[in-house]
C-alpha cells in the first residue's frame, strides 16, 4: 500500500513539473496566451500553495510580454492607416481586454507574502472607437460585394456581414442585407426523375424518391426543387434516370435433412458387470441418464424473389447547359422467406429447425412491391451521392 501510494505522490510531481515547463517553454517561446491559460488553470485550483508560486510568477510574465507585444501591434497597424486593419485591431482590443479580465478574479496574487503586481487598462473607449470603424468598414464591403451577381461574391458579402451582425447586431439594416445575401447566394437545384423503363413506377417510390425532405439534403448554400417555380432562375439540374427494372419469378427451393442426435431419455441404475445395481458410499444406488439416438427428416422451403433497379444520376449546369457530371446506380433487394416442417422425433431437431418449423409459407410480394423496396437502397445512394458531389461541387 506504501508502494502504490509513493508511485501515486511520485506520479504527480513529475506531472507537475512537466506542466512547469510547458507554461515556461510557451512564455519563452512567445505563446503568452498558452502560458496564460495553463497557469491559470493550476492557481484557480489553488493560488495559495506554494508549489504554484512559480505559475502565479510565469503568470506574470507571459501577461506583461504580451500586452506589450500586443499594444505595439496596433500601433503598428495603426500607422499603416489601412481600413483592411480595422477588424484586426478591433479584435487584439477585444483580446487585451478579455486577457485581464480573466486574471482579476483570481487577484492578489501573492508570493512569499508579498503581492504580485498586474497593471490593467480601461480599453472600454478604444474598444467602442475601434468597433465603429470596423462596423462603418465592413457594412460598406458588404455593400459593394453584394452588387456582384457571382455567387461566391455574394457569399464573401454575407460572411463579411454575419460578422458585423456578431459584433455590432442589427447595425444598419445588416439583417435585411443578410437575408438578401442568402438568397442570392444560394444554389437552386431542380429535381426530375425520368422513368425510361418501359414500365410503370409505383407512385409510393416516386413520390418517395422525390421527397427531399426526408434526405435532409438542403443546406445553407443549396435548396432542392421538385416543382418548378416561374420565377426563379435554376442554376443545376439533377435527373434521376431509371433505364431498367427486373423482376424475376417467384422461386420455391426445397431441400431435406436427416438429423440425428443423442438425448437424455430417462434414467436408469448403474450397474456392475454382472448386472447388478451399484450403490454409492452412502449406500443408495447411483442413477445415471438413459441416453438414446432419436433421428428425424426435416424438410426446409426456401421462397425468393428478387427486383434490379439500374439508372444514373446526371447534374447539368443550367446557365451553359453543359453535363456536370453523372453517376450510375444500381439497386437490388431480395426477399427471402424461410419455413420447414418435420417427420420423427422433434428432439432430433436444432434450435434453428424449431424456429423454422413454427414458420408458415406466405404470400410473395406484388411485382409493384418488390420494386418500391428496392426504392429504400435507391434514396440512400442518392444521398450518398448528393452529399459527395452535390453539396461538395455546388
Amino acid at each position: 500500500m506504501k508502494k502504490i501510494l509513493l508511485i501515486f505522490v511520485l506520479s504527480l510531481f513529475i506531472m507537475a513539473c512537466n506542466t512547469r515547463k510547458q507554461v515556461e517553454k510557451a512564455v519563452n517561446s512567445g505563446n503568452y496566451n498558452q502560458a496564460i491559460n495553463t497557469a491559470l488553470k493550476k492557481l484557480r485550483a489553488n493560488k495559495d500553495k506554494k508549489r504554484n508560486y512559480d505559475y502565479a510568477l510565469m503568470l506574470q510574465d507571459a501577461y506583461y510580454k504580451v500586452t506589450e507585444r500586443d499594444i505595439e501591434n496596433i500601433a503598428h497597424l495603426k500607422k499603416d492607416n489601412n481600413p483592411e486593419n480595422y477588424r484586426t485591431i478591433f479584435e487584439m482590443y477585444l483580446d487585451l481586454d478579455a486577457r485581464q479580465n480573466a486574471i482579476k478574479p483570481i487577484l492578489p496574487l501573492k508570493v512569499n507574502g508579498k503581492n504580485i503586481t498586474f497593471n490593467f487598462n480601461n480599453y472600454s473607449d478604444a474598444i467602442l472607437d475601434s468597433k465603429n470603424k470596423v462596423s462603418d468598414y465592413t457594412y460598406e464591403k458588404g455593400l459593394e460585394l453584394l452588387e456582384s451577381d457571382d455567387k461566391s461574391v455574394i457569399r464573401e458579402a454575407y460572411s463579411e456581414l454575419s460578422y458585423l451582425e456578431r459584433i455590432n447586431p442589427n447595425y444598419e439594416n445588416t439583417r435585411e442585407l443578410l437575408e438578401e445575401a442568402h438568397q442570392r447566394g444560394k444554389n437552386y437545384i431542380l429535381v426530375s426523375l425520368n422513368n425510361d423503363t418501359q414500365q410503370i413506377i409505383p407512385s409510393r417510390l416516386e413520390d418517395d424518391l422525390l421527397n427531399f425532405n426526408t434526405y435532409g439534403l438542403n443546406k445553407f448554400w443549396s435548396e432542392y426543387h421538385v416543382n418548378k417555380l416561374e420565377n426563379l432562375n435554376y442554376d443545376y439540374a439533377m435527373q434521376l434516370n431509371l433505364k431498367g427494372i427486373n423482376v424475376s419469378p417467384e422461386r420455391i427451393n426445397e431441400r431435406e435433412f436427416i438429423r440425428e442426435k443423442e438425448v437424455v431419455d430417462g434414467w436408469e441404475y448403474k450397474k456392475d458387470r454382472n448386472g447388478e445395481a451399484i450403490k454409492d458410499s452412502l449406500g443408495k444406488y447411483i442413477k445415471i441418464d438413459k441416453l438414446v439416438n432419436v433421428k428425424a427428416r426435416y424438410m426446409e422451403t426456401i421462397q425468393t424473389k428478387s427486383s434490379h433497379v439500374i439508372g444514373d444520376v446526371v447534374y447539368l449546369d443550367l446557365k451553359s447547359n453543359q453535363l456536370l457530371d453523372a453517376f450510375p446506380i444500381d439497386s437490388e433487394f431480395v426477399f427471402e422467406y424461410v419455413f420447414a416442417r418435420y417427420r420423427g422425433d422433434k428432439r432430433a431437431l436444432n434450435a434453428n429447425d424449431i424456429a423454422l418449423i413454427n414458420n408458415r409459407r406466405v404470400p410473395f410480394p406484388t411485382n409493384e412491391q418488390m420494386v418500391y423496396d428496392t426504392g429504400e437502397d435507391l434514396k440512400l445512394q442518392l444521398k450518398d451521392i448528393i452529399n459527395s458531389y452535390a453539396i461538395n461541387r455546388l
